[in-house]
């Protein structure tokens, strides 16, 4: 590791396990002081995780005064933030969209979309008053492309697209950088809410016929948060096995 990223400050949310672990673990070895933001802390093991964070607060993004709070308490601790990554997730059912049960749908969208926006609007201020920060949302291929049954899901993460693009303009001549990354599909504990047919479907999609990995998301992540990543904002990094050919 070139430890590019010793001494800054930054959040992962969602990283008590699964894809925001392994960020939040690639950002500690580049040097990170890493607060772990999770709605069950509880599960997070630094033994597996290889790092011990600098703060774990318990947090729900898709509560506008969890996430005051854990902010508010994350810069007590840590007293800056260089950046944030929105990964906190869920993917919902798979159903047709006849099917979809309401309370689901609001409950996808307030995690995967609203909860992108309430983590932004708690950060954007101090780094816009630092004057630099690096902001990477987690969006999927799906809200580029769609698919059947995740109608939710697939707005949502076009909606995280949509959202980084326009913060990124807002926020252009301030030395914050705003991206997304759209991976496909990742063997995670989200598996245990898709069924088989839907895996395998997805599985299918991919040329390069393999699952993406959690270290090759991190590995992009880390670029996208460090000082190398400086003329690029509003853009959404594929990570898609050759899926993504646009």
């Amino acid at each position: 590791m070139s430890n590019s990223l010793q001494g800054q400050v930054a959040i992962v949310t969602g990283a008590a396990r699964g894809i925001g672990r392994g960020i939040a673990a690639r950002l500690a070895k580049e040097g990170c002081r890493v607060a772990v933001w999770d709605r069950d802390p509880g599960a997070f093991d630094a033994v597996a995780a290889g790092f011990v964070p600098a703060v774990i607060e318990t947090v729900d993004v898709a509560d506008y005064a969890s996430v005051e709070r854990g902010f508010a308490a994350t810069m007590d601790r840590l007293g800056r933030l260089d950046i944030l990554v929105n990964n906190a997730g869920v993917s919902g059912p798979v159903l047709p969209v006849s099917e979809y049960p309401l309370e689901a749908w609001d409950r996808v969208l307030a995690i995967d979309l609203t909860g992108v926006f309430y983590c932004c609007r708690a950060a954007v201020p101090r780094m816009r008053e630092a004057g630099y920060g690096r902001i990477v949302n987690v969006s999927s291929i799906t809200g580029k492309e769609g698919a059947p049954g995740i109608a939710a899901y697939a707005a949502a993460k076009a909606g995280v697209i949509g959202f980084t693009k326009s913060l990124a303009r807002e926020l252009v001549d301030s030395g914050v950088l705003v991206n997304c990354i759209a991976p496909v599909i990742t063997e995670t504990d989200l598996f245990l809410e898709m069924t088989p047919e839907h895996i395998a479907s997805a599985k299918a999609k991919i040329p390069m016929g393999r699952f993406l990995t959690i270290d090759e998301i991190a590995a992009m992540v880390a670029w996208i948060a460090g000082p190398e990543c400086s003329f690029s904002t509003g853009f959404a990094f594929d990570l898609s096995g050759g899926r993504a050919t646009y």
